[in-house]
């Protein structure tokens, strides 16, 4: 681990003041490394007292990821997940296609504090500052089918729920199909992309981006209205981020045991049974979300009486007129 890490984790264990001598003595370094790894931990969040001839100590810790406490998080696969933090990128999802290129040919957690260029369905962005969410993508190696692999966003959701339930004491929604809601707002969004073996018809590696919105309060204008934070009032990103590891891995293990993820999928949603607006060919439709099938897919009754599927898609819940 790094300096600051190390004092960190000293301050963490202490209620009372670290001298800058003894953590200077403890970590071989000199009184000035001290000194610059505390202010690092400073500008990374941690609110630290800081007293002439007592030393140091941890007000409230910052919400920092660390490779190191998210894989002391994991389940039986912290041998089989590599954990890449990086500072700043531009998408953690395009870094996996970059890692691909290179020749990247294990299973990993990819998370960034800050990405620069965020992506969401549709070419969506995902709005991404800088401390505030968990901006992570999962990559994993596989032989899944390509038909098989439209199902890794439903069970995605489910990870994220999941997890946010056991780290959390939220109640977690999924709007249908890859985005977890809190008390009516949005919080979460899933982008999963596939590198494809068309010899095979199989999904060589699969790229499950995923961001949460952790305590984030200043949005864009355009989703300000729609979107929100969990709002955890203690550091939660490394234990959070390591809960759904935890859950992706469990899942894709055998991602054609629909039984892993598929009743909590419907169980958590917020549609089932509302009346909704959705769009084929560019046409808006309305109908009445009835169910979700084995495969994710929405079952929609419409104003005739007949049924539809929906694979793909937005839908919107239809307000009652007053």
């Amino acid at each position: 681990m790094s300096l600051k890490d190390n004092i960190r984790q000293k301050l963490e264990n202490s209620a009372e003041f670290v001298s800058g001598e003894e953590l200077a003595r403890e970590f071989s370094v000199s009184r000035a490394a001290v000194w610059k790894a505390v202010k690092k931990l400073k500008d990374d969040g941690c609110v630290i007292d800081s007293v002439s001839n007592k030393g140091y100590r941890l007000v409230k810790p910052a919400d920092v990821l660390s490779r190191e406490e998210i894989k002391a998080n994991f389940d039986k696969y912290s041998d089989s997940l590599d954990v890449i933090v990086l500072e700043t990128v531009d998408s953690t999802n395009n870094e996996a296609k970059r890692m691909l290129a290179n020749g990247f040919a294990d299973n990993a957690l990819i998370l960034a504090n800050e990405q620069t260029g965020g992506r969401g369905r549709l070419g969506r962005s995902f709005y991404s500052p800088k401390n505030t969410g968990i901006y992570m993508t999962f990559l994993v190696h596989t032989s899944l089918q390509l038909s098989s692999a439209v199902t890794v966003t439903t069970a995605a959701s489910v990870a994220v729920v999941r997890a946010l339930e056991s780290v959390t004491d939220t109640k977690p929604e999924i709007k249908w199909v890859n985005d977890v809601y809190i008390n009516g707002k949005k919080v979460c969004g899933i982008l999963t992309e596939a590198v494809s073996d068309f010899e095979t018809g199989t999904a060589a590696a699969l790229i499950i981006g995923i961001g949460i919105n952790i305590t984030t309060e200043d949005f864009p204008d355009e989703i300000k209205d729609r979107a929100s934070s969990v709002g955890a009032l203690s550091p939660v990103r490394n234990k959070l981020a390591a809960q759904v590891a935890n859950e992706l891995m469990y899942i894709c293990e055998d991602l054609n045991d629909r039984s892993r993820f598929i009743d909590c999928y419907k169980s958590r949603s917020m549609i089932i049974g509302k009346d909704i607006d959705f769009y084929i060919n560019n046409e808006k439709q309305s109908g009445k979300a009835i169910d979700i099938d084995d495969f994710g897919a929405l079952i929609v009754t419409l104003p005739d009486g007949s049924q539809k599927t929906l694979s793909s898609g937005e839908v919107t819940v239809r307000l009652m007129d007053n």
